[in-house]
Parts: structure tokens; C-alpha cells; sequence
């Protein structure tokens, strides 16, 4: 050892990482004593957990951990000493070499630890002359900011606008320097403009001064209650955090009003109002804005394009990109024009959905009452309510829209896509119909193109038209009928299989006005005598005009609506068709059934033909027998009117028979036996 130590030109602090392995870190400048070394890993101050080697030593030493700092870890290594004189010389007493070089040593590390200390300050460059570098007073600086003035003299700065005064380069390659004020107003928010959003607090002044001040307003966390329409002209953005950021009113009201072009609305949540969302030109056309994940709640109408009055403000080319309308009261999405402008063309909706979640709604999902060239609906859902009139529908001004995708779900009888007449050429591809009402209701007369559409399945079509289809296999919706009294048949089937075992039927069809075009098929099932009338509800002549009866089992009448009456088709009478009676008095012949088995045993019979210009007699051939042993006649009679061949014809023996037919004037006997 020296006998003294040597304070080298070396910087008294020293930095090192640790690797989680090493244990001692050796430092090249001198100290005093162990207390002297200020040791800390990543900036905290360790008093324990090692020991310093080394004191004295004008080399330096190291330091020895009982446990190696981690990996990554900063070791700062600093000789920190106490400015403070431990030795003292006596008048007339020794004069130690070792004594002054200690003190002097000290003194040389003090200045270094001095030196070391006002490297890392501000300082004044040495070739100014500032006119002071003392702050202002503590009363001048209360509540304010160090700043400069234009000579470069310390200043106090007021804290209103101090920030545009600073400078600001963002960390981009090419950036430029401007202001902070600049960069800050970049985007604000409805905040900046005395929004509270508490839900209670009227917030429509501070959006209305907002998107006044600022093309991109923010919208923080909030529930913002709206006592007016907000209306975004051209080139606007009004942007939240999702469905945190709400925008409500509970008056009949617009919520926003997409007025101009170019405009940006994203998550955002929209509650209530007669339409949560409205396109519509005011000062020019609408086109091209973006509406990216949005929620729109309980609004009469969700989503609004209207072509208003003027063909110069269009809504073209607008696009709708993952938004939710939820619990709409009429309408999910609408396009239509309210006056002579011109419709909603080509807009596109990717990936959204309208679903009732238990709301009444009355009207559509999607209603394109008018639109033109390629209005799109892409991954599209329609979840709507049993009170729904469509899933989907197509008004009488739509052309050309689309559908990829499309998810339709309701119950009810709700149709799942409704295409009105005078809607052209709509396309439907991928439709999953998860409604029980039709896949396709058609009233367009087959102005569209379905391709792997319906479910369960693929294609379900009502009301509509093919000029010209070729049919693997066909199966017809069969309704089974077994009751007596009156039964009148509905739209829903087209082939009936009746039984009247149980006593005598009527089947009343549709009123011919309410099934033009309606083809119906009614079968007798059953072996009994009971007959079935088939007539024709509201009153109704019937088909041909009068009823129609079915007498024996496998009995049938084909008939058809022509929208004013039901005419029949073709019918059947099988084999055997006979009835057998015993009785007295008049038995009326009902034309039922082609040879009538007549005993009159108990007493005289009169069997009474219908009048001969009876539509269920005329052209009809039957044949009448008696059956019974006794001497009581069965007389041919013509109710009204002369027998047959002008006369009563009596059949006063068994197995005596007659055969008649009308040509609508008079009976005719045809045949006689004996």
C-alpha cells in the first residue's frame, strides 16, 4: 500500500450488467473507506447484501454480492462522499507529508464528485452573458411555467397556452417541427367543448361546437343525452370507443343526420330517436361516407337512405361495415325516396345484422321499397320478431339488389324475402330461410335469381312464376281432413283428402277472388253413404257455378280460380257408384252417385229428379231400380216440372228400372227394363 492515495483523471462513477451469474464488480477509481462507494442496482440504493474490497487503494477495488444480481440488471458504482475536514494542524506542532496529502486527496475527489454532479445539469452556455440566471420569485412564478422571453431571459409563463409555445416533432422519418397546440388539436373531444356524458346532462351544444370546430371529434366514455339532430356535412369523423360511447335522446328526433359526403362514423352506440342514422343530401350529394361499427338501439327506424327531392343530391356509394341494429319498432335498414329525387344506388352493407331482440317490430329488417344498381347486402341477418311483415322485401322501386349470405330467422307465418311486383331483377344467393313463413314470396312475376336458396329447403317459393320448368319429382303440400259439418279450406294446401265417416261434410273453398290462379284438388277418402258438398265460402256460386258433391269413396273434383269464379278441372266418378235408400214419401235424387237402389217396402216413394236446367243435372245420365218385393210403386218424378218423357214414370215391380238424362230442358228416359 501507498502511503497515500493517488486521485487519477478518472471519472468517480462506473456502470456494469449484471448476467445472473457474476458476483463481483470492480470499480477503477479510488475511495476512502467502504461508506464512501454508493452502490445501486437499477437505480435503488443498496445498504446490505455485499461487502467492498479495496478502501485506500488508489486503483480502486470491487464489490462482492452475497447473491449475483440478475440478469439484466444495472449496477451503478459511485465513490459519494461527505464534504466534511477531519484533520487539523497545531501551531508549532508536526507537519506529517502523509497528513496534507490525505486532505489534499480529499479535496481533489471532492471537486471530482463536484465535477461529476454538474454533468448532467442545465447550464447556460459559457459564451452567453445572461442578464440573470436566478428564477423569478416564488409570488411572479406562483402558478405559472418557466419559459424565455424573445431575448432568451428566463421568464414566467401563464399555464394558459403555454403549451402551444413549445415545439413538437413526432418520431416519424420526415417529420416537422410545429407547435404542441398543433399536435393536441389534431383530434378533440366533445369534452374539450363542456360534454359531461353522465346520461342526465343536455350534451347537443358541445357536439354541434365540436364538429363546428373540428373535422375529427373524439368521443370519450360516456352516455351523451341529444335534444336535437347532430348533422355531419362533408369530410367529418366522429369516433368512440364501441359501445361505450353513447349517443342517446329519448325525443322523436334524427340522432344523426348524415347530410354531405366523405363523412366517418365508428364505435360508436346510438340509442333511440324516430331514425338512428340518416343519409340524405342537404347542401349537395351523399356518397362515399363509412359506417364501421356501430350499434343503433330502439329507434323507430335504424338506418335511413333517403334520395330526397333533388336528383342532384344523390346517396350513392355509401358503405355499412359491421354495424347492429338492434330492437327496431318499424324498420331495420330502409332505403326509399321521399320525393323526386333520385333512389339509393349501389351502397354496401358487409357483415351487418338487424335483429328485434324481443321489440315489436312491425315493419322489415331491410326495406329497399326503392333502390338501384347493386344496393348489396353481404353476410347479411334478419332476426326479427313474429310481428315482422318481412325478414327482407323488395319494394315496387327496387333494381338490381343483391344478396350473398343471407341469414333470415323469424316464426309466425313471417315471409323470409318478400319481392313485391314491379321489383327487377333481385338476386339471391345462399339464403339460409330459418323462418316458417316463404323462403321467396313472390309478387314480382319472377323478376329475380335464386341460386341455393331456402331452408329446410333449398327453394320454397310462394306465389310465383316459371315460364318453364322441368320437374324431377314433384310433391304437393296434402291436408287430411276427417270431420262433419262445415270445413272451409285455406290457401296453405292444394291437395285435400276428405273423410265424411262421421256424417255429412260441406267444403267451403277460398272465395274465388281471394285465389286467382289457385289450383285445388278435394278427394272423398271414405266408404260411407255421407256425402261431401263442395261449395264455395262467402256465399259463392261453387265450382261450375253450383256445389259439388262427392258420393263414393275415391270421389274427386279438380277446380280453379280465375279471380271471379271456380271452374272444375276434371273429377271423377269410380266404379260402382250406387246408392242404396228404403223409405216412403219423396226422396229427393241428389246427383250424387250415378244408379240410385230404391225399395219402397214401408209404403209409396217418390224419387224426385232435380229440374231439368239444374247445373248438376244437366248432361248427367242416371239409372234408378227398385229393389223390394211389394206392390208400392217407385214414381220417377221431376221437381217442378213434367216426369221424364213428360210424365210421372212409376216402377211398380221389383228389379223395374229406369235410366235418365237431361239436356237442360227436359228428362229423357234412355233405357227401360223391364
Amino acid at each position: 500500500m501507498t502511503s497515500h492515495i493517488k486521485i487519477p483523471d478518472i471519472p468517480p462513477i462506473v456502470r456494469l450488467v449484471g448476467n445472473g451469474i457474476q458476483t463481483i464488480f470492480e470499480f477503477p477509481f479510488p475511495i476512502f473507506a467502504s461508506e464512501d462507494l454508493s452502490v445501486s442496482i437499477n437505480g435503488a440504493l443498496q445498504n446490505s447484501g455485499f461487502s467492498v474490497t479495496g478502501p485506500g487503494e488508489t486503483a480502486g477495488g470491487s464489490v462482492i454480492f452475497d447473491i449475483p444480481p440478475l440478469d439484466g440488471q444495472m449496477i451503478t458504482l459511485e465513490r459519494r462522499m461527505p464534504f466534511e475536514r477531519l484533520t487539523d494542524f497545531i501551531e508549532g506542532g508536526d507537519f506529517a507529508a502523509t497528513t496534507i496529502n490525505t486532505e489534499l486527496d480529499s479535496i481533489v475527489a471532492g471537486l471530482q464528485q463536484l465535477e461529476q454532479d454538474q454533468t448532467s445539469m442545465l447550464q447556460f452556455n459559457p459564451h452567453e452573458s445572461p442578464l440573470s440566471n436566478i428564477i423569478p420569485d416564488k409570488h411572479i412564478r406562483a402558478g405559472k411555467v418557466l419559459g424565455f422571453d424573445g431575448d432568451g431571459q428566463m421568464i414566467a409563463v401563464p399555464l394558459t397556452g403555454a403549451m402551444a409555445e413549445p415545439s413538437f416533432t413526432a418520431a416519424g422519418t420526415g417529420a416537422i417541427t410545429r407547435t404542441t397546440g398543433d399536435k393536441l388539436k389534431e383530434i378533440i373531444s366533445v369534452k374539450d367543448f363542456g360534454a359531461i356524458g353522465d346520461g342526465v346532462a343536455d350534451d347537443t351544444v358541445a357536439f354541434q361546437n365540436a364538429l363546428a370546430a373540428s373535422k375529427s371529434v373524439f368521443v370519450p366514455a360516456g352516455i351523451y343525452r341529444i335534444s336535437s339532430t347532430l348533422v355531419l356535412e362533408t369530410g367529418s369523423s366522429l369516433v368512440g370507443i364501441g359501445d361505450g360511447s353513447e349517443i342517446r335522446t329519448t325525443l322523436p328526433i334524427t340522432l344523426i343526420h348524415i347530410a354531405g359526403s366523405y363523412n366517418h362514423l365508428s364505435n360508436l352506440k346510438l340509442s333511440g330517436g324516430t331514425v338512428g342514422l340518416k343519409f340524405a343530401g342537404l347542401s349537395g350529394p351523399c356518397v362515399h361516407s363509412a359506417i364501421v361499427d356501430i350499434s343503433i338501439w330502439q329507434a323507430q327506424t335504424g338506418i335511413l337512405l333517403d334520395g330526397g327531392y333533388e336528383t342532384s343530391k344523390p346517396v350513392y356509394w355509401n358503405n355499412f361495415t359491421r354495424v347492429l341494429v338492434a330492437q327496431p319498432f318499424v324498420n331495420g335498414i330502409h332505403l326509399k325516396r321521399s320525393g323526386a329525387g333520385d333512389t339509393p344506388n349501389a351502397n354496401r352493407f358487409l357483415q351487418c345484422r338487424v335483429y328485434s331482440l324481443g321489440a315489436t317490430t312491425s315493419g322489415h329488417g331491410v326495406y329497399v321499397e326503392e333502390g338501384s344498381f347493386n344496393n348489396s347486402f353481404t353476410d347479411f341477418e334478419a332476426n326479427l320478431n313474429s310481428t315482422a311483415t318481412a325478414c327482407v322485401r323488395c319494394g315496387p322501386g327496387s333494381n338490381k339488389t343483391i344478396f350473398v349470405n343471407l341469414y333470415t330467422e323469424s316464426h309466425g307465418g313471417v315471409p323470409n324475402v318478400r319481392l313485391d311486383a314491379g321489383s327487377i331483377e333481385t338476386a339471391i344467393y345462399n339464403l339460409l330461410s330459418a323462418s316458417d313463413g316463404a323462403s321467396i314470396w313472390d309478387f314480382s312475376g319472377g323478376q329475380y335469381t335464386a341460386y341455393n336458396a331456402g331452408y329446410p329447403y333449398k327453394n320454397k317459393f310462394q306465389k310465383s312464376i316459371c315460364n318453364d320448368l322441368t320437374s324431377t319429382l314433384q310433391r304437393y303440400d296434402t291436408e287430411y281432413i276427417d270431420t262433419t259439418g262445415t270445413f272451409t279450406l285455406d290457401l296453405s294446401h292444394s291437395i285435400h283428402l276428405v273423410s265424411s265417416f262421421s256424417g255429412a261434410l260441406t267444403i267451403n273453398l277460398p272465395a274465388a277472388s281471394t285465389a286467382s290462379g289457385a289450383m285445388m284438388v278435394i278427394k272423398k277418402i271414405d266408404s260411407s253413404k255421407n256425402i261431401i258438398t263442395v261449395s264455395e265460402d262467402g256465399g259463392g256460386a261453387g265450382p261450375d257455378g253450383t256445389s259439388y258433391f262427392l258420393g263414393g269413396e275415391n270421389d274427386f273434383v279438380m277446380v280453379m280460380s280465375n279471380g271471379a269464379e271456380w271452374f272444375v278441372l276434371s273429377s271423377n266418378r269410380s266404379p260402382g257408384n250406387t246408392r242404396f235408400y228404403d223409405g216412403t214419401g219423396i226422396y229427393d235424387i241428389d246427383m250424387a252417385v250415378d244408379v240410385y237402389l230404391l225399395s219402397s217396402f214401408g209404403g209409396a216413394l217418390n224419387a224426385r229428379l232435380p229440374p231439368a236446367n239444374s247445373k248438376k243435372a244437366i248432361g248427367r245420365q242416371i239409372t234408378i231400380k227398385k229393389t223390394d218385393v211389394s206392390s208400392n210403386a217407385v214414381t220417377v218424378t221431376v221437381q217442378g216440372g213434367a216426369g221424364p218423357d213428360q210424365y210421372n214414370q212409376p216402377l211398380t215391380a221389383q228389379f223395374q228400372s229406369i235410366t235418365v238424362v237431361s239436356d237442360g230442358g227436359q228428362w229423357f228416359v234412355i233405357a227401360r227394363y223391364p
